[in-house]
């Protein structure tokens, strides 16, 4: 993972760089929690309460990230990609969807969204995969600019967490898009976010969240070229009475309903 020192106070007292200005000028400063530039290809975790918005932007059009979800207080309880779309009658996420639960809790809203389109079907690349379009790169030749793969990523966060391999459960890939043919395959649909696009998943829980960068795992590109992502964290509060995402339809509700129970 890259560290970016906008993440922490310098010891010389610099001030840090405020990418919040750029990737977020219209939040208000004083509800910024911090901000981050991911390079392509990298990933990350961090723990974050509810109430906490983070907005993704696409940096260079055409990125990826790949995510995963856990309850953070009780992490056997993890984001349940099925039921979040049976539950939606969707197969696909936009703005005005919730991530929901294996016990039927919302973990997270999409609070916003300019993309419009955001897979959950197709899972994360793996070094296999990678290897066969891209050839390998490994860090003991190559350092930093090695080939990184979405499985090995995730698992490399979760396990900072005390999760393992059986906890790596499907994800959710933001700014990517999959359609079906009329054969029933899957196809990858190139071009579907644009630069400095984004989306904003607002945590409805305390939440444990998995980060990856790394290309999506049907990305037909020949060039390894993963995109760079702005990410902003800030205090938002949770979804109020009439929010999008929890009256969209009767299966939200009944989520909010269940979640809100355990922080009464």
């Amino acid at each position: 993972m890259t560290t970016d020192p906008s993440r922490t106070a310098l010891a010389d007292g610099i001030a840090p760089p405020d990418h919040a200005k750029q990737f977020a000028p219209d939040l208000a400063p004083d509800t910024v929690l911090w901000s981050e530039l991911f390079p392509g290809g990298g990933h990350w975790s961090y723990r974050l309460k509810r109430g906490t918005t983070l907005r993704f932007i696409d940096r260079e059009g055409g990125a990826n990230v790949s995510i995963l979800l856990y309850r953070a207080d009780e992490r056997l309880e993890r984001l349940n990609v099925p039921d979040t779309l049976k539950g939606q009658h969707t197969a696909h996420l936009a703005h005005g969807n919730i991530l929901v639960s294996d016990m039927g809790n919302v973990m997270a809203s999409i609070a916003a969204d300019t993309v419009g389109w955001h897979d959950a079907l197709c899972g994360v690349s793996d070094a296999d995969s990678l290897r066969a379009r891209y050839g390998e790169k490994r860090y003991q030749e190559h350092r930093n600019a090695m080939h990184r793969n979405g499985k090995d990523s995730l698992l490399i966060e979760i396990g900072k967490w005390g999760l393992g391999l059986r906890d790596l459960v499907p994800n959710v890939n933001l700014f990517s898009k999959v359609a079906v043919d009329g054969d029933g395959r899957f196809v990858f649909v190139g071009g579907n976010s644009k630069q400095n696009d984004f989306v904003e998943l607002r945590f409805e829980m305390d939440v444990l969240i998995a980060v990856s960068t790394a290309p999506h795992p049907l990305d037909p590109s020949p060039v390894y070229a993963p995109k760079k992502v702005g990410v902003v964290a800030w205090r938002s509060g949770t979804a109020g009475p009439d929010d999008a995402c929890r009256i969209s339809c009767p299966e939200n509700r009944r989520a909010f309903y269940n979640t809100e129970l355990i922080y009464r």
